[in-house]
């Protein structure tokens, strides 16, 4: 009887076993059946999730390698966790790669919180590993306990329905396998298999939201409701439905008042505003630009041409009846590029091709003809600015920059491309647009300078 029930329990015992590691592997098949034959770098603190991920994928035959960041914030038992990895990596029979970052400086030259800091730090390297080594993905340990804590992050900063929707379970080169895992699941198992792993003390204060929620609130909340996880998994999966339907809806918005242009795209106003929500259509055609200012962002539809508003990657510049939205990577307003008399090819800021010639041809606005004796080397290549003016070739006096523009219905984005050729204190050409009357080839004309605009290397 005693062996019998010793037996049971030895079989159950392993059956358990068993059972965790085959929801893993039907969970990679069901959704990550692309992995198969794959290159895998897993991002491994040493901690008890990318510990047993690690194992897991080990378990299943993948092609993985280990990359651990040592950030230098604990001194010692930083050191001791990077050396726990390396082992683990031996014991595993697997490449590792290990790095160790001063945080502290690079926190504070970045002006960055610590948090901010080791996660710009450690994704950095993570792309370099897997440019330099041909890794197919990035595998984090993100699971579904870290996933309610993002969501509940998100929602106490008043996030929209993206927010909520939480981790992605994949975002381009990460994938993210153990998010459909509670922490207690991957816990047991570990114990189970009798496995090793480092706690990072610095988990256990509540300096942090993210540890305030997951020490102090998330363990009461499991306390009320014994099924909280599956409940949040439910509601997450409804979230992202609901998300769906919306991209799905926005597909066909962008099709109705969104246009490509050559700088970026152009938001039609009229067009939107006549659309039921439009603040809330308006939200989700900019989100993914990095814009928060919402309340501004929306008095921009009723706001003169040329305001203007910001994100770290994009503007958003109101133009007549449109909005435009441009990358930020324009060329400092004070820069000048001197061209010499014997410059021939300039290939930046922008290309051009200055040749002599016997004759001039038809006006294209791409090109322009000038009288070489009347010219004043070095000319020199620089951005417009207020208070600017010449004489346009083929009309009589004088007029200002800003009107010419105006007249041309240039926008701003437009206007802040242009290029200007000057000789001395004067404007030779508007590169690309209109050339000044002063410097037109005439008929006692000896030297003629024909200058060629490539307008795609702008």
């Amino acid at each position: 009887m005693y062996k019998w029930v010793v037996s049971c329990f030895i079989y159950l015992f392993y059956q358990k076993i068993r059972s965790l590691l085959t929801n893993f592997k039907n969970h990679i098949s069901n959704n990550f059946p692309a992995l198969k034959g794959k290159k895998i770098l897993i991002a491994c603190s040493g901690g008890l999730d990318s510990v047993m991920l690690s194992k897991l994928f080990k378990e299943l035959n993948f092609n993985i390698s280990l990359a651990h960041c040592n950030f230098s914030l604990r001194g010692k038992e930083s050191d001791e966790d990077e050396k726990f990895v390396i082992s683990l990596a031996d014991t595993l029979s697997i490449p590792v790669f290990n790095k160790k970052f001063n945080t502290k400086t690079y926190k504070a030259k970045h002006k960055l919180s610590t948090q901010v800091a080791a996660r710009k730090l450690r994704y950095q390297w993570f792309d370099e590993i897997c440019t330099e080594h041909s890794f197919d993905c990035l595998a984090t340990a993100h699971h579904l306990d870290d996933d309610l804590e993002t969501f509940l992050i998100n929602l106490s900063r008043g996030t929209g329905l993206r927010g909520l929707t939480g981790i992605p379970v994949m975002n381009k080169k990460i994938i993210r396998p153990f998010l459909n895992f509670p922490r207690a699941e991957i816990l047991r198992y570990a114990k189970e298999k009798n496995s090793d792993w480092r706690e990072d003390s610095s988990n256990q204060t509540t300096d942090y939201l993210r540890n305030k929620l997951r020490i102090e609130v998330i363990p009461r909340l499991k306390e009320v409701d014994l099924n909280l996880l599956t409940g949040f998994q439910q509601t997450q999966n409804h979230l992202n439905e609901s998300l769906s339907l919306v991209n799905d809806y926005m597909t066909l918005i962008k099709k109705t008042v969104v246009n490509k242009t050559e700088d970026g795209f152009e938001i039609d106003v009229l067009k939107l505003q006549d659309l039921p929500n439009t603040n809330a259509l308006l939200y989700e055609l900019l989100a993914p630009f990095g814009f928060t200012a919402w309340d501004d962002i929306s008095d921009l539809l009723a706001a003169q041409s040329g305001k203007q508003i910001v994100s770290k990657s994009h503007r958003i510049v109101k133009n007549r009846t449109s909005l435009l939205l441009v990358e930020n990577n324009l060329v400092h307003k004070e820069e000048i590029y001197l061209i010499k008399e014997s410059d021939r090819l300039i290939d930046r800021p922008i290309q051009l091709k200055i040749e002599a010639v016997e004759k001039t041809s038809d006006y294209i606005s791409s090109i322009a003809y000038v009288d070489a004796q009347k010219l004043k080397f070095p000319l020199e290549l620089r951005k417009w600015k207020e208070g600017d003016s010449f004489y346009p070739f083929g009309m009589i006096g004088k007029k200002k920059l800003s009107k010419f523009f105006k007249d041309e219905k240039l926008s701003l984005v437009a206007k802040e491309k242009i290029w200007i050729l000057t000789s001395g204190a004067h404007i030779v050409w508007i590169v690309g647009m209109r050339a000044d009357h002063r410097f037109k080839v005439e008929s006692q004309t000896k030297n003629i300078l024909k200058i060629t605009f490539h307008k795609n290397n702008l």
